[in-house]
C-alpha cells in the first residue's frame, strides 16, 4: 500500500481532531512514523491497525470515519496536482465513473505497484447508473462512497445519492454494488449520438488489420478468427484456438467470457500471455546481449500484455479488440522478440516508446536520488520524534505535567499558577553531608547519591506525589 492513502487519513485526522489526537492514536497502534512519504510502500496491515484505533478514539462508527476520510482524499490530492487529472477525466458524471479504471491505468505511471480496484458501469438511465466496485482489498467501500460523492459535488457541482445495494467476496476479490442515483440526462444525449455513428464509412478487413496490428476477432465461443499482422508473427498458433487458452483477463475483474465482455464494452481491457512468449530468431542472442546485466530482473518477465477496447462488430457478430503491446521500455520489446516496426505508425506506439527510452535514464536516477532523499528525511524525522519524547520526559521530571503540556500550547505561565487550601510537603536533607564526604572517595559519594535518588523516584512514584529538588549550599 502505498503512502498516499496513509498520509490522507494522517492529514485528515489533523485537521478534524488535532494533532494530539493523532499521536494517541498512532502510539495505540504503536506505528513508528511520525508521517507517510506518497510514493514508499508501506505494509497492508497498517490502515485497519491505523483506523480500528481511530474508531476507538475518535468515537465515531467505521462508515462515518471512512467515509469523511473519502471526502478529504479529493482535496488531499489537489496538493499533488491530481485534482486537475480529475477534472479534466470526463464531461459529465457519467463520463468520470466510466473513465475510472482509465485513471488508475495512469496512476500506475506513479505507483507502479498499486493494486487497482475495478469500476463497472451498467443499469443507466437518466436519473442515474449502478455502480460494480472489485477490489482485492477489504475494508474500503465506505471510502469509496465518500470520494465518488464528493467528486460529484466538487466537480460537476451535482448532489448524488449512493446506495450500498450488496457487498460480497468472491474468492480473493471484494465485488460490491452500489446504486448511485443523479441527474443523468447526459446518457440521453449519448445514446442520440451512438445512433449516429452508425452512418460511418465501411472499412475493409485487410486495411484493419493492418491499422490494428494487435488486433484480435474472436466469436462467441471465444475461438478466435482472426488476428492482426504482428500478433501472427510472434503467436501464430492463435488463429483457430479458444482465446482464454492464450490470454488471461486482467482488467476489468470480471469473468473471461463473451456475454461479461459485451456488457463492458466501455471499459479498458488488459490481456497477458498465459505462457512466455519464446522467439528463436537468428538475432536474439545477439539482441540479448545488448541488455545491461542491472536490467536482467526485468527481462525474466516474457509475458506480452495488451491494453485496448472491445467492440462489438455487428456485422460479423463477432468482438474485435483492438489492443497496443504495454512496453515500459527497449528491454521489454527485445524480450518479446518484438522490432519498433512491428509497432502500429497509426497512433504514437514507436514515438512514445523511443521518446521513453532517452529518458528513462534521466529519470530513474532522478527516482533513485529522490528516495534516498526521502530515507534521510525520514530517518531525521524518526530521531527527532525520539528526541521530542526525551525532551518532554525531561521536562515532566522538572515540572507537573499538565503544567508542562499548558505552558506547550502558549499558556501565560502566570495562569497556570494555582492555590491549595492544605499541602504535605516532606523535606529531606542528608545530614553532615559535606563530612561524609571527606572521609569517602568520589566515586562513592556518586554511587551513594545514585542509590539514594533512586530510592527517592522510586517511593515518589509509588505514593504519585511529586519530587523538588533543591540546590543546597553544604
Amino acid at each position: 500500500m502505498y503512502g498516499l492513502i496513509l498520509e490522507n487519513m494522517s492529514e485528515y485526522i489533523r485537521q478534524v481532531y488535532g494533532e494530539d489526537r493523532w499521536e494517541e492514536i498512532r502510539r495505540q497502534a504503536s506505528v513508528e512514523q511520525p508521517s507517510f512519504s506518497v510514493h514508499q510502500v508501506y505494509p497492508e496491515n497498517l490502515i485497519p491497525r491505523l483506523a480500528k484505533k481511530a474508531i476507538q478514539v475518535l468515537g465515531v462508527t467505521e462508515k462515518e470515519f471512512f467515509d469523511q476520510m473519502g471526502v478529504h482524499f479529493v482535496g488531499f490530492v489537489g496538493q499533488y496536482g491530481y485534482d486537475r487529472v480529475l477534472s479534466v477525466l470526463g464531461r459529465h458524471v457519467r463520463d468520470f465513473l466510466n473513465g475510472l479504471d482509465n485513471l488508475h491505468e495512469y496512476l500506475k505511471f506513479s505507483y507502479p505497484r498499486m493494486r487497482a480496484p475495478s469500476f463497472i458501469c451498467e443499469n443507466e438511465t437518466r436519473q442515474g447508473l449502478t455502480l460494480h466496485y472489485r477490489s482485492k482489498r477489504r475494508g474500503f467501500v465506505y471510502y469509496t462512497m465518500g470520494q465518488i460523492r464528493e467528486v460529484a459535488r466538487h466537480f460537476y457541482h451535482k448532489e448524488l445519492q449512493i446506495e450500498l445495494v450488496r457487498e460480497e467476496i468472491l474468492f480473493d476479490t471484494v465485488h460490491v454494488t452500489f446504486q448511485l442515483t443523479f441527474d443523468n440526462r447526459a446518457f440521453t444525449q449519448a445514446s442520440l449520438a451512438m445512433t449516429r455513428e452508425e452512418k460511418h464509412l465501411p472499412i475493409g478487413a485487410s486495411v484493419l488489420f493492418e491499422i490494428f496490428p494487435f488486433c484480435i476477432v474472436f466469436g462467441s465461443d471465444m475461438i478466435v478468427r482472426s488476428i492482426g499482422n504482428s500478433l501472427m508473427v510472434i503467436l501464430p498458433d492463435l488463429v483457430g484456438k479458444k482465446i482464454t487458452h492464450f490470454f488471461d483477463l486482467v482488467r476489468p475483474l470480471i469473468a473471461f467470457k463473451f456475454h461479461s465482455i459485451l456488457n463492458r464494452t466501455n471499459n479498458i481491457f488488459e490481456l497477458v500471455t498465459v505462457e512466455p512468449i519464446l522467439t528463436e530468431r537468428p538475432s536474439d542472442r545477439q539482441r540479448n546481449e545488448i541488455l545491461l546485466s542491472d536490467e536482467l530482473d526485468s527481462v525474466d518477465d516474457r509475458t506480452l500484455r495488451l491494453k485496448g477496447q472491445m467492440i462489438y462488430m455487428d456485422n460479423w457478430k463477432m468482438m474485435m479488440y483492438l489492443g497496443t503491446p504495454v512496453m515500459p521500455d527497449l528491454n521489454a520489446l527485445i524480450a518479446t522478440g518484438l522490432y519498433i516496426n512491428d509497432l502500429s505508425m497509426h497512433d504514437f506506439s514507436r514515438d512514445l516508446m523511443l521518446a521513453g527510452t532517452q529518458q528513462s535514464v534521466e529519470l530513474k536516477l532522478a527516482l533513485d536520488q529522490e528516495q534516498l532523499k526521502s530515507k534521510k528525511l525520514e530517518e531525521s524525522m524518526r530521531k527527532l520524534d525520539e528526541e521530542m519524547k526525551r525532551t518532554d520526559e525531561l521536562l515532566y521530571q522538572m515540572i507537573p505535567k499538565q503544567v508542562a503540556d499548558r505552558l506547550r500550547n502558549g499558556e501565560n505561565p502566570i495562569d497556570t499558577c494555582e492555590m491549595f487550601d492544605s499541602v504535605s510537603i516532606l523535606f529531606s536533607d542528608v545530614v553532615t553531608f559535606t563530612e561524609i564526604c571527606s572521609r569517602i572517595t568520589p566515586m562513592e559519594v556518586v554511587s551513594m547519591l545514585n542509590a539514594m535518588y533512586s530510592l527517592f523516584d522510586t517511593l515518589t512514584e509509588r505514593n504519585r506525589v511529586y519530587k523538588v529538588f533543591l540546590g543546597s549550599k553544604s
